[in-house]
């Protein structure tokens, strides 16, 4: 075979090779919207994660409110959070963290325990309403989980202060699951329809801290908890790019948990995870009924249907890279710096997860 000829046949195989990657391209790409990443950032994703940019506290779970006053009034006098600060900002240093134009916020923070919530409200502008119809499955639903001393007393004390029931009745888990037997639950809602729950731990199960004796009926926040889509997409983002580490997963359905949610024929898929302090962050994917709704795109941070969870990162520049890499949506255009640190924290940015739950990224 001469010269020419070797150099003929290379042409024609390096020709059918490119027309082969061209070809499955498309697949490539058809498949891959089960993880919400692009292909080529898997491997960034999956990396070990720098120390640095990991998540080193859930400090604050926080929420949209109509108003201050009536929200303060709630939580202070139906659950018992004590009020740390209470601060009025605009300018646009917030106008940017936010996603935005001519913000004007009042902002509290209350703490029950060792765990916060933060409450905003938007004097301007002003957002709507959670829509009337919101259900549990819905992709937007977020609650706190309020540990208790006694559930029989706890639900008594709400009804006492007439909260609108989310659940029928409190719930106890059944034996069959053992990941969660004998936690009794409830859901209600406050006064701008935000969903939250009481939760008992018997001994032996949740945080050994709930287990301590207290003259408190409520004691503090042990997770928050969001509905996902698909939960490895959703581990994707908390655990290999934000660095939670995944403490326990369970599936949860029957009678009991229908009425807890108050969604008939509901059967979960419940991961918890948890960074080194706070409370933790727990995915509630159902696998039925699946016609929950998304998050509407034109949900803004002055909805009341926004919630923000607050996670503080020891270098907030690597973070945002890394989430910049692996194309999650920002609300703020970057990493914004907080004059004075008047909400706490030195820098700071706001990002949707895969399902748009917002997380604030803080430097201290």
């Amino acid at each position: 075979m001469n010269l020419l000829s070797i150099k003929t046949i290379k042409r024609i195989i390096l020709t059918l090779c490119t027309f082969a990657i061209i070809a499955i391209a498309p697949q490539i790409t058809a498949d891959n919207h089960l993880t919400d990443y692009p292909s080529s950032n898997l491997a960034v994703a999956a990396k070990p994660l720098n120390t640095q940019s990991t998540v080193l506290a859930v400090e604050s779970v926080g929420m949209t409110v109509a108003d201050m006053d009536r929200a303060v009034e709630f939580y202070s006098q139906v659950l018992a959070f004590k009020k740390v600060s209470d601060v009025e900002v605009l300018g646009t240093e917030y106008e940017q963290l936010q996603g935005l134009f001519g913000v004007r916020l009042r902002v509290v923070q209350m703490q029950l325990g060792n765990e916060s919530i933060e409450l905003t409200e938007y004097l301007t502008p002003k957002g709507r309403p959670i829509p009337v119809d919101s259900r549990s499955h819905d992709r937007w639903f977020q609650h706190i989980a309020i540990a208790v001393r006694d559930m029989d007393q706890a639900y008594q004390h709400l009804r006492s202060f007439k909260v609108q029931h989310a659940s029928t009745a409190p719930q106890r888990i059944p034996d069959s699951n053992k990941a969660a037997a004998g936690i009794r639950a409830f859901y209600f809602k406050d006064p701008d329809g935000h969903n939250l729950e009481i939760i008992y731990f018997p001994p032996g199960k949740g945080d050994p801290k709930w287990q301590k004796p207290s003259n408190q009926l409520f004691l503090g926040i042990d997770h928050t908890a969001i509905v996902v889509s698909k939960t490895e997409a959703s581990l994707r983002f908390y655990r290999d790019l934000l660095g939670l580490e995944l403490a326990g997963e369970s599936i949860n359905y029957g009678t009991e948990q229908e009425h807890l949610n108050n969604v008939q024929g509901a059967r979960l898929h419940i991961s918890g995870l948890r960074s080194p302090a706070g409370p933790g962050i727990e995915f509630l994917e159902y696998l039925t009924p699946q016609d929950g709704r998304p998050l509407p795109t034109d949900a803004r941070p002055n909805d009341l249907l926004h919630w923000q969870t607050t996670l503080v990162v020891k270098d907030i520049s690597a973070v945002a890279r890394r989430l910049r890499i692996n194309k999650s949506v920002f609300v703020s255009p970057g990493v914004v710096i907080i004059p004075g640190q008047t909400l706490g924290f030195k820098k700071g940015f706001l990002v949707r997860d895969p399902d748009g739950h917002t997380m604030r990224i803080v430097e201290k």
